[in-house]
């Protein structure tokens, strides 16, 4: 990795990263964490009108603070509704929700997620908290991201237990299962690049690389081989309007952006 002096760390960016691909207008499912940061994030910048969901069933609450958990009561403040996790899912499979976030120990070429177990199932190495929303978010909701440091423990050729599903075993795999089609992974943000997912063989792709990262770098932290396109763009990295917003307004205690990120 090249040097770069950065007046931000790597959690600010992933997050910044992750909300400038959340739409004015559009749905996310979120939880606590980064993907609720970025949330909060892209209302208070250029997607005022988004809108959040949280499995516990708040449903386009107006945060006042950042929330430690998806039933805290913040997740419900000046909501449309204080709903249930029935509802929130009940939205996922009738096709009114863009966007969700998860997260996983492992995650391969095809952006299958698991977190349930390492090693065999019935005899893990570790066992993981597993699914709770998470596969249903992953089968219904039209696009997936990830935000995730970038190590060869998280990107592997083979997940051992896939909990949430990304393409399977590549293109038409998901329809074949009986999943929605046009569903899927959309894009994996991490500490050292952004990747999405080919057209063609569903498998991840780099679309850029960070300040001061190079594609050894990425190949060294990744157990597959990803697809590079011919010419590898650079991600924006945030805006001084970005960083004041969120760590003044969305995360001012550092909850989030004063963890590392590696």
């Amino acid at each position: 990795m090249s040097e770069h002096v950065k007046k931000y760390n790597a959690m600010e960016l992933m997050i910044c990263l992750a909300a400038r691909f959340l739409e004015d207008g559009k749905t996310v499912v979120v939880g606590t964490g980064a993907p609720c940061a970025a949330a909060m994030l892209a209302q208070k910048t250029h997607a005022p009108n988004l809108t959040v969901f949280f499995e516990a069933g708040g449903i386009a609450p107006l945060l006042p603070t950042m929330p430690i958990s998806v039933g805290d009561s913040r997740t419900f403040h000046k909501a449309i509704m204080a709903s249930s996790m029935i509802d929130v899912m009940d939205a996922c499979q009738r096709g009114v929700v863009d966007y969700c976030f998860l997260g996983g120990a492992q995650i391969d070429m095809y952006g299958n997620i698991n977190s349930t177990v390492i090693g065999d199932f019935m005899k893990p190495r570790v066992r993981l908290p597993g699914s709770g929303g998470a596969n249903d978010l992953a089968s219904l909701t039209w696009r997936t991201m990830v935000i995730t440091p970038h190590d060869k423990r998280r990107f592997v050729p083979k997940v051992d237990f896939i909990t949430s599903p990304g393409y399977l075993t590549g293109k038409g795999a998901r329809e074949v299962a009986g999943l929605p089609p046009g569903t899927g992974p959309y894009k994996i943000i991490t500490n050292l690049c952004v990747m999405g997912f080919d057209e063609e063989t569903c498998r991840m792709r780099v679309e850029s690389l960070h300040t001061g990262v190079t594609k050894e770098d990425v190949v060294a932290a990744t157990g597959f081989e990803l697809i590079w396109p011919e010419h590898v763009l650079t991600s924006g990295e945030p805006t001084e309007e970005e960083l004041e917003i969120l760590r003044n307004e969305v995360d001012p205690m550092k909850y989030i952006i004063g963890r590392e990120a590696v």
